[in-house]
């Protein structure tokens, strides 16, 4: 009789440990009774009726899912390999357990073919570029295929574009060509710019004789600062006190 007893108290210990489940904060308890959706619990204690009720719990956090390096053909066939990464959650618990067998699996799949399919319609200026206006397009068909599985796909993102080294080696050689084009542009938009400049000095020397004989004098001036041994003296300079003269003393020449 009193192993009976103890016997009931097992058992109804059982029933009671069956009946009990705890859903955590980041969770969705999806309630099956006698194999039929009843319905989804939110977080907190819950109770079962043994035998006849089932829970199944599916996380609601938001899932970081590396897509897998691609090997694409861009619209200006060059091959490339492309890596990207997904993020996505799941908004309707029923839906991810009812309408699809392995939610996960089925978004990296759909996610690696929408990556390959997006990717190849672009040449590779705009891939390297343009991966923002890439990235957003790459979302939204996936978007539209997880959504009958009650899942929102929330950033898709392109990590890693690998280049074959003879692009990598062209692509170089045109960045340098690049660079030299505009060193060249730049030196000669200064020499322009200074030749302007120069003419007007000239211009502005020939209307005014005495002009040129000073600018001799500051340049003898600037020599002996630096306190050389040999100067040299232009032709003119042999005029150029009698010149400065001449002119401050209000004579012609």
């Amino acid at each position: 009789m009193e192993g009976t007893f103890v016997l009931l108290i097992f058992i109804g210990f059982i029933l009671v440990a069956a009946a009990i489940r705890i859903v955590q904060q980041y969770e969705r308890g999806v309630i099956f009774r006698l194999g039929k959706v009843r319905e989804a619990k939110e977080p907190g204690l819950r109770f079962l009726i043994p035998i006849i009720d089932r829970m199944v719990k599916v996380t609601m956090q938001i899932v970081t899912m590396p897509v897998p390096s691609q090997k694409i053909i861009t619209k200006d066939n060059v091959s490339i390999d492309v890596a990207a990464v997904a993020y996505y959650h799941v908004v309707d618990p029923i839906k991810a357990l009812v309408a699809i067998q392995n939610v996960d699996s089925a978004v990296n799949q759909i996610a690696q073919t929408t990556v390959r399919n997006i990717v190849g319609q672009f040449v590779l200026d705009e891939v390297l570029s343009g991966t923002v206006i890439i990235n957003q397009k790459i979302k939204e068909i996936i978007d539209t295929h997880t959504e009958a599985w009650g899942v929102m796909v929330t950033t898709v993102e392109i990590k890693d574009i690998q280049l074959p080294d003879s692009m990598q080696r062209a692509m170089a050689k045109q960045a340098e060509a690049e660079r030299e084009k505009r060193a060249k542009i730049i030196a000669s938009e200064g020499e322009l710019l200074s030749a302007d400049k120069l003419g007007k000095a000239a211009d502005i020397m020939a209307a005014h004789p005495v002009a040129l004989q000073l600018r001799n004098l500051q340049v003898l001036s600037e020599i002996a600062v630096e306190k050389n041994s040999t100067i040299i003296f232009p032709n003119q300079f042999m005029s150029t006190v009698s010149d400065i003269k001449k002119f401050f003393s209000g004579e012609k020449f």
